[in-house]
Parts: structure tokens; C-alpha cells; sequence
């Protein structure tokens, strides 16, 4: 009879650590990254980053607590308000500088070989897009930039005047600029030999 209790009291703390932990992890994973919001102080895009630890442990206890672990207006205004957190709390997955891309590369094809791009998932396990093969931009004056280049209070300007550079197409052209006298274009089909 002991055992049996001690079984139904363990099962229960089990399902409540599941559902706790289900909880934070599903928190964490809406604020975590960069998102881009609009500073209610100036009307212009600012870059932000949201404490999701803070977000995801006090979700646990209920509603989440959102704060700014960072932001592209800081130092100078870091006693700000922090007004813009409801914009996030409004639509946390719109803000997020990864969807935002996403949507963005969703209808394109690369401006080299033309091939569009794959749908993208952030959390799909066949989707090394944004970690290993991270695609490019090139700027209207044809330089090739990749996203660390970019400052995050600026993308929604460069979505409007660049075009998409897929990674490899990235790493030719780059190759071809820093070794052109290593590179031979082969623009005939190639011929078999009788």
C-alpha cells in the first residue's frame, strides 16, 4: 500500500515537472533572439533582445515577465521604460528578427543562379539555414554582404534595397573576388568526346 502511494505521488511530481518545464521551454523559445521593434521615444526600428530566461521562469508562475536584456539604443537610454515590451508581448513571433528573414527569403530566389529558396524552420532539424549555410545579401552597388555586417535597427531598410545571395552562390563569388586570377568561367555546355 506504501509503495503504491509513493508511486501515485511520484507520478504526479512527474507530470507537474513535464508540464513546468513544457511551460519555460515553450516561453523561452517565443523571446529568445534578436527582434526588431518600433521605440515608442524616437518612431524608429531598434534592435532588441529579450531576457528569455527572466520570461520563461517566471511563466512557471503565470503570465511571463518580459524585460530588455538589450538594445540598440543602450548605453545611452538604458533607463528607458521599456514601453516597446508591448509590441513584443502584442505578437512576440513578428517581432522576431529570424521570422521576419524567413517571410522575406520565403518568395525570392538568389540573384546569381536564380534557384529560390527552401521553406525555412528555425526549429525543423533539416534546417541548417540559418547556422551553417547562412544566405547573403548584395547591396545595390553589387558589394556581397553577409548578415553579421548588418546592424539590426537597419534591416527593414536593406530588405527594401538589396537582393538575396544564396550560401553557395556566396561562396563562389567570394571566392571569385579574392582569387579572380584563380577562377576560369566555363560558359559553353561541356562536349563529350567520341
Amino acid at each position: 500500500m506504501v509503495t503504491a502511494i509513493y508511486i501515485i505521488v511520484g507520478l504526479i511530481m512527474l507530470a507537474v515537472f513535464y508540464f513546468v518545464w513544457r511551460t519555460g521551454i515553450k516561453t523561452y523559445r517565443t523571446f529568445q533572439g534578436k527582434m526588431l521593434v518600433t521605440c515608442p521615444e524616437t518612431n524608429q526600428t531598434a534592435g532588441v533582445a529579450v531576457d528569455a530566461k527572466h520570461a520563461a521562469l517566471t511563466a512557471v508562475q503565470g503570465e511571463p515577465e518580459l524585460r530588455l536584456k538589450a538594445c540598440t539604443r543602450w548605453p545611452e537610454r538604458q533607463n528607458c521604460g521599456q514601453e516597446c515590451l508591448a509590441q513584443i508581448a502584442l505578437s512576440p513571433e513578428n517581432c522576431l528578427v529570424r521570422t521576419i528573414l524567413t517571410t522575406w527569403y520565403k518568395e525570392r530566389s538568389c540573384v546569381f543562379c536564380g534557384k529560390k529558396f527552401q521553406p525555412i524552420d528555425s526549429y525543423d532539424h533539416r534546417a541548417v539555414f540559418w547556422y551553417d549555410m547562412k544566405p547573403a545579401l548584395i547591396s545595390p552597388e553589387g558589394r556581397i554582404v553577409e548578415w553579421l555586417e548588418v546592424p539590426v535597427e537597419t534591416l527593414p531598410q536593406v530588405l527594401t534595397t538589396h537582393k538575396p545571395v544564396c550560401w553557395n552562390c556566396l561562396i563562389a563569388e567570394t571566392f571569385r573576388r579574392q582569387y579572380p586570377e584563380l577562377v576560369v568561367d566555363r560558359h559553353r555546355p561541356w562536349k563529350r568526346n567520341h
